[in-house]
C-alpha cells in the first residue's frame, strides 16, 4: 500500500459520521477526565475511581440481565454505588485501600458471573473491558456535553472551596465550607464522568484515564489554576490522539488512549524546564 493510498484511506475514514462522533466523544471525555482528575489525585481518590470503574461491569451486567440498555443503567448505578462506597468508608474503621480492594474485586467477580448467564456476552467482553469509542452515539455526545458543562460550572463556582478542601480540610471546615455537601457533589460528578467514559476507555483502564493527565499537568504547572486547565487540556489531547491511533491501526480504543496519555506524561517528565506544582 502506497503512502498516497493510505493518506486517501485516512481522509475517507474521517468523512464518516461515526468518526466525527468518536473524535468529539474523545475530546469531551478527555476534558472531563482531566478536569475531575486534577482534584482526584490530590484527594487521593485514584483507587476510588478504579473501584468505580471495576464496579461498572456489575452495573452493565445488571442492565443485560434486565434486558435494558446498559448505558442507561450504568449511570444511575455508578452514582448509587459511589455514594454507597463513600458511606462505608465513613462508617467503618477499616483501611481505605483494603475496603476498596474488597469492593472492586467482588464487584468485578459478581459482574463476570452475571454475564455468564447471557449467551451473547462473550463477543462484547473485550469492548466492555477495553472500550470502543467508535461505538459512540449521538445521545452519548449530548450527555457528555451537558456533563462537561455541569462539571465546569461546579468547579468554577466552588473553586475556592474545592481548593481549600483539597489542600487543607480542617481550614475548610473552620471557614464554614460545607465539607460533606461539597464532597458528595464531587463524588457524584466523578461517578458520572467515570460512567460515561467507560464506553470509550473500558472498565479496566478508566482509573489511568483519570489519573495520568493530572499527573502530567502537575509537572508542568506552577499555580493551581494552571494545573486544572493543563490537566483538562492534556486529557482531551491524549484522548484525541489515542482515538486517531485506534482508528488508523484498528486497535482497541481504551489502550490506545491511555498509551497516548502515557506518552504525554513521559514527555512532561523529560521537559527541560518542567515545573512541579508545590502542594
Amino acid at each position: 500500500m502506497t503512502i498516497q493510498s493510505e493518506f486517501t484511506r485516512v481522509i475517507d475514514l474521517f468523512q464518516l459520521p461515526f468518526m466525527h462522533r468518536a473524535l468529539m466523544g474523545s475530546v469531551l471525555t478527555g476534558f472531563m477526565g482531566g478536569l475531575m482528575g486534577s482534584f482526584t489525585i490530590l484527594r487521593q481518590l485514584s483507587f476510588f475511581s478504579d473501584t468505580l470503574g471495576h464496579s461498572a461491569l456489575l452495573g452493565i451486567s445488571i442492565g443485560f440481565l434486565l434486558g435494558l440498555d446498559p448505558g442507561w443503567v450504568l449511570l444511575p448505578f455508578a452514582v448509587i454505588f459511589a455514594l454507597g462506597v463513600t458511606y462505608f468508608l465513613e462508617r467503618t474503621r477499616l483501611w481505605t485501600d483494603a475496603l476498596l480492594n474488597i469492593i472492586y474485586s467482588s464487584s468485578l467477580s459478581i459482574g463476570i458471573i452475571l454475564l455468564s448467564f447471557r449467551d451473547d456476552y462473550k463477543g462484547g467482553i473485550t469492548h466492555l473491558l477495553f472500550g470502543d469509542i467508535l461505538a459512540m452515539r449521538t445521545t452519548d455526545l449530548i450527555f457528555s456535553s451537558v456533563l462537561l458543562v455541569v462539571c465546569a460550572i461546579f468547579i468554577g463556582l466552588t473553586l475556592r472551596s474545592q481548593i481549600l478542601l483539597t489542600l487543607h480540610e480542617p481550614m475548610a471546615i473552620a471557614r464554614g465550607v460545607s465539607v460533606s455537601a461539597q464532597r458528595t457533589a464531587f463524588i457524584v460528578l466523578l461517578s458520572l464522568v467515570v460512567g460515561i467514559s467507560i464506553k470509550a476507555i473500558g472498565v479496566l483502564l478508566i482509573s489511568a484515564f483519570v489519573v495520568i493527565p493530572a499527573c502530567a499537568a502537575r509537572l508542568l504547572s506552577r499555580t493551581f489554576a494552571q494545573y486544572i486547565l493543563i490537566s483538562a487540556g492534556l486529557g482531551a489531547l491524549g484522548a484525541a490522539i489515542g482515538m486517531m491511533v485506534s482508528a488508523f491501526f484498528d486497535l482497541p480504543s481504551g489502550p490506545s488512549i491511555v498509551t497516548a496519555q502515557l506518552a504525554i506524561f513521559l514527555l512532561a517528565m523529560l521537559a527541560p524546564n518542567r515545573r512541579k506544582l508545590a502542594l
